[in-house]
């Protein structure tokens, strides 16, 4: 009876795992959903809907964008932490989300290592420093000078606390010397958008989004945040270049609820390698200031996630921010 029972079990899980295999080729066989823990017509919201559109194009299924702005990212980040761990909701997020806010709040509602299963990492830079058109400078020296002679008279915005544009202006005034207010938005598009109607002075935006307007004249840019200059604003020069280094880049990324199956998440991961490598999709990164496209597996960007977990945390502590 013994032998018999053992056979019977032995055949049940091969057709359990028989089963789970078939499940995971045929994925995905319904449309798949993208969270991206931001407000519309930002950058990673413009970033994420090409990606989708590769996506949905390499594996037969659509991929739809589901804005969840708030909390700096908490809001959506969580929602995909509890979703269930097979394939079909999935996180686009952008670095400060998962790796600055375990700085920042004492009681995050998820766990960036813990809770997820980094699928792949796309895209890796700074931000612009960027002022409405009427402020009279012209450069980063010129910037800090205003300010300087400006205290408690200026305010600068950012898409939520602990972002990286927060981070950056609060190295930069701390590396200065400046007291310039932070006005905390839900997303980078209405911070820029307030930054054109003269709502606030400056602030740290993604380039994806603003080039176009430098480009128009109807923002000007002093320096950016990332490790060299970008070819469409080859005259605007980074932040260590004007004498305030910054060093801690962003990027965006996909990632999975934890536990997950592997094979799923190497499936994602191959298709949004092969997305990189489609020449219309690095075209049109290229045009959104992307210079930096790593094509890595799961494990690497695993490991980029714990690193930036400790330089992040490292920088916060150096600003002296306090957890909520």
């Amino acid at each position: 009876m013994t032998a018999s029972f053992l056979r019977t079990g032995l055949f049940l899980a091969g057709l359990l795992a028989t089963a789970a295999a078939q499940g995971t080729e045929a994925y995905p066989d319904k449309p798949v959903t993208l969270v991206v823990p931001t407000a519309a017509a930002g950058g990673t919201d413009t970033i994420a809907r090409l990606i989708a559109d590769a996506l949905g194009k390499s594996l037969k299924q659509p991929f739809v964008v589901d804005n969840r702005p708030g909390a700096n990212g908490i809001l959506g980040t969580e929602q995909v932490a509890r979703a269930a761990p097979d394939g079909y909701r999935l996180l686009f997020t952008y670095a400060a989300a998962m790796v600055v806010n375990p700085s920042l709040y004492r009681k995050l509602p998820y766990d960036p290592v813990k809770d997820f299963a980094p699928v792949a990492q796309i895209g890796r830079g700074g931000n612009l420093l960027l002022v409405r058109n009427d402020l009279p400078v012209k450069t980063l020296a010129d910037f800090v000078a205003y300010a300087k002679a400006r205290p408690d008279k200026l305010s600068y915005c950012s898409w939520g606390n602990g972002s990286g544009g927060h981070l950056a202006m609060e190295s930069l005034k701390k590396q200065a010397g400046l007291v310039i207010e932070h006005v905390p938005y839900k997303g980078s598009g209405p911070c820029v958008q307030d930054l054109m109607g003269g709502q606030v002075e400056a602030a740290f935006a993604d380039m994806s989004s603003t080039v176009e307007l430098v480009r128009a004249g109807r923002l000007r840019a002093l320096a950016n945040s990332g490790p060299s200059r970008i070819p469409m604003l080859p005259e605007v020069p980074t932040m260590t270049e004007s004498g305030y280094p910054f060093t801690t880049y962003a990027w965006y990324g996909v990632l999975a609820p934890a536990k997950t199956p592997p094979a799923v998440v190497k499936k994602l991961n191959e298709a949004v390698n092969r997305a990189l490598r489609d020449p219309a999709v690095v075209q049109r990164l290229r045009e959104l200031n992307f210079t930096d496209l790593p094509q890595n597996t799961p494990e690497q960007f695993a490991a980029t996630l714990r690193q930036d977990l400790r330089d992040w945390g490292a920088l916060v502590k150096d600003i002296g921010l306090q957890p909520e």
